[in-house]
């Protein structure tokens, strides 16, 4: 099959996905190429959910042959992208070994090389809503609103902050519609020992899911990790749901309908609860693999990172 890509004519980040001219990053690369002086552009390449695993494999193949293509993010297709070009890959970092995934696609030295980078922008989006130090002084609990990649991302970061006797909860709750989905997480943990206490919880309806929520002990931290709000309309709970007191909700979605966030923000008043969206991860997320295609140093916080966040807002208008 003849190569479907044209080689790049200047430095070229791709965004591996499914729809990704209607992404906001389309906006906010270029603000942040100029501001990092990166000289680059970033170019979409779409495939269906599921697609061929040649397909894959070609865009893989054309980003390692190509002078000029210095690497990628990909979305959606992180499990197959690996598993249908795995052997073109020179290095793969620990945590793309443990998901079986790729998010990021870099070059060093003639190498290619895989990340799975969520678990890092999962963390650093929740160190930027939990002050060092919340866990422990708290009954709190973290309840995880689905059981996908995103979840595990998540973690498997708490599951190294751990091991390095940082501050975690005390124990985990994840939900998730169907128990094959939550027999993956499952089995993951058991693999790396994983030494949180953690519920693993099927809430086949909103209305089950209410129930986990209402018995959380006050502080607790809901996530919604399910795409709904986003990827499908609607919200893993009911407008009936009653959060803890002084409860924290983070919604992982920055776009969309974002139904889980206004029944949060209803409830702000009554319960003293914050309510968090997922902006931050977004930031986290893509600075985190532009710094690694790049190799440039983008921090995490502080001026810097502030300065990136608020070029992606001007760009995007989201406020």
């Amino acid at each position: 099959m003849a190569n479907p890509y044209a080689p790049a004519t200047q430095r070229t980040m791709y965004f591996i996905g499914v729809t990704t001219a209607q992404s906001s990053i389309m906006k906010v690369f270029p603000r942040w190429s100029a501001a990092l002086g990166l000289n680059a552009v970033l170019q979409g390449i779409d495939f269906v959910p599921n697609d061929r695993p040649e397909r894959y494999r070609e865009a893989v193949a054309f980003i390692k042959g190509d002078g000029n293509s210095l690497g990628a993010l990909a979305t959606t297709h992180k499990i197959n992208l690996l598993a249908a070009s795995r052997d073109l890959f020179d290095h793969l970092d620990p945590y793309a070994e443990t998901l079986g995934e790729i998010s990021s696609i870099s070059k060093r030295g003639g190498r290619l090389i895989g990340h799975a980078k969520d678990p890092i922008t999962a963390g650093y989006g929740l160190e930027a809503i939990v002050e060092d130090g919340y866990w422990a002084k708290s009954s709190a609990s973290l309840l995880i609103l689905g059981s996908g990649g995103s979840s595990l991302a998540l973690t498997l970061y708490l599951h190294e902050k751990q091991r390095a006797h940082g501050d975690v909860p005390k124990r985990i709750l994840v939900t998730a519609r169907r128990e094959a989905k939550l027999a993956e997480m499952r089995a993951l943990h058991h693999r790396i020992g994983f030494a949180i206490p953690t519920d693993y919880l099927v809430a086949e309806t909103p209305e089950k899911a209410d129930a986990v929520v209402a018995q959380l002990p006050p502080g607790s931290m809901v996530i919604n990790a399910t795409g709904l709000g986003k990827d499908a309309p609607g919200s893993p709970l009911t407008d009936a749901v009653r959060f803890p007191d002084r409860a924290i909700a983070w919604e992982f979605n920055y776009r969309g309908n974002l139904i889980f966030l206004r029944q949060a923000r209803d409830q702000t008043e009554a319960t003293h609860m914050r309510v968090e969206d997922g902006w931050f991860y977004f930031i986290h997320g893509w600075t985190r693999v532009v710094a690694e295609v790049f190799d440039v140093d983008i921090p995490t916080k502080g001026p810097g990172f502030e300065r990136l966040s608020q070029l992606a807002l001007e760009a995007t208008t989201k406020r």
